[in-house]
């Protein structure tokens, strides 16, 4: 796919598009009928639309064994390209006994056919060693390492092509694939754009480094990761009203464009970062915010690794400038939303509100402190919570 004139090259130089359609696409479905079904974890039909649609550039399919110990060892693929994390096909011992290499497979979420593999490896998983390299724990109250020793004990690696898109497509309207993020940068003339990703509701402090960000740049892209979470984690649906209420009210609609990021989330920490990173290049963005603790867990990780992970690459490895935000937060004695870098004061006269804390606030009904977050946002959140817990 030609790259859109005046935008960042995607990662490997090329966007790739393994989407079929027409009359490829008929044939196919044709074929695939007859296939040996194997079934997607939920992770892997995230990775598997991320894949067609080139937010996973240069991945032209789930990894094979050379590039999987390749990524876990050394973050880069055989190629020499970075990357951070394994893209992996884990089927049972039942379903890899039933397959063989070169052999092509229908790629199913339950009785729904998303797509077709020919598999061109099948090898075991180490999960010990994966889990240590790239979660840094074999903890499994770790979630990603959890789901990871949930998963079979094979990968299934080989080119893949999408027939159908997920069956539960959520917020069609915000689902913009790289090469239509790519056209609507361009269109509105941005050349400079800085990629936000977050998995939890827009806070003060996320709203004065979005701003600080948009002043160096030429748009923002609001990114919110809307694929398997923790079940703690503030649900997708009342996340992205809460993101609607804040840019109608606090951002200049024409330097903000929302967008999903369907992606699960690994909780991998400066790992992931990487990982966020290229993806949101291959989207089209040239800056990336990187704040504290960002894709982190409990306390697993440093609170900025995900900042010193980025020295472990040349610049122009990555290829996307990483911004690098400190802790952030409301001052009473400032009277602002600031950092650790720029405020004096003591930790007593900070406002700051931990997951937890949040998340009981909300399920009793009480709104924010207006410190923390916009009462717009507060309240949506707060409304979104109350009514799931009735549904509940």
């Amino acid at each position: 796919m030609a790259r859109v004139a005046g935008t960042i090259p995607p990662h490997g130089g090329q966007l790739v598009n393994r989407v079929l359609r027409g009359e490829l696409r008929q044939a196919a479905l044709e074929r695939a009928a007859f296939f040996p079904q194997v079934q997607l974890t939920r992770m892997a039909v995230s990775d598997l639309e991320l894949i067609a649609v080139g937010a996973l550039s240069p991945l032209t399919g789930f990894m094979t064994q050379a590039d999987y110990d390749s990524v876990i060892d050394t973050m880069h693929l055989t190629s020499g390209l970075a990357w951070s994390l394994p893209v992996t096909l884990p089927v049972d011992d039942e379903t890899a006994a039933g397959l063989k290499e070169g052999q092509e497979v229908a790629l199913m979420d339950g009785d729904h056919l998303m797509g077709v593999m020919t598999i061109a490896e099948k090898f075991p998983a180490d999960k010990e060693r994966e889990a240590r390299e790239v979660y840094k724990t074999t903890d499994l109250a770790h979630p990603g390492v959890a789901r990871l020793y949930r998963q079979g004990d094979w990968l299934l690696g080989g080119e893949v092509y999408m027939l159908n898109s997920p069956r539960e497509v959520e917020f069609p309207e915000l689902r913009h694939e790289p090469a239509q993020t790519r056209r609507m940068f361009a269109a509105r003339g941005w050349r400079r754009i800085v990629a936000f990703q977050t998995r939890n509701p827009i806070h003060r402090a996320h709203e004065y480094i979005q701003k600080t960000a948009l002043e160096i740049v030429d748009g923002l892209f609001l990114h919110p990761l809307v694929g398997e979470t923790k079940p703690d984690d503030i649900p997708a649906d009342v996340r992205i009203e809460s993101y609607r209420a804040i840019l109608r009210d606090y951002y200049p609609a024409e330097r903000v464009l929302l967008g999903v990021f369907p992606a699960a989330m690994r909780y991998a920490g400066p790992r992931e970062a990487i990982f966020h990173a290229i993806a949101r290049k291959n989207y089209g963005c040239t800056h990336f915010i990187v704040g504290r603790d960002h894709a982190g867990v409990g306390k697993y990780y440093g609170t900025y690794d995900a900042h010193y992970i980025f020295d472990e690459f040349e610049p122009n490895e990555i290829g996307i400038i990483p911004l690098f935000f400190d802790y952030t937060f409301y001052c009473k004695k400032c009277g602002a939303v600031v950092s650790a870098k720029t405020c004096p004061h003591s930790q007593e006269d900070w406002v700051n509100l931990s997951g937890t804390q949040v998340r009981e606030m909300l399920e009793r009904g009480e709104m924010l402190p207006e410190e923390f977050t916009r009462p717009e946002v507060s309240r949506v959140l707060m409304e979104g919570i109350q009514a799931k817990k009735k549904v509940q």
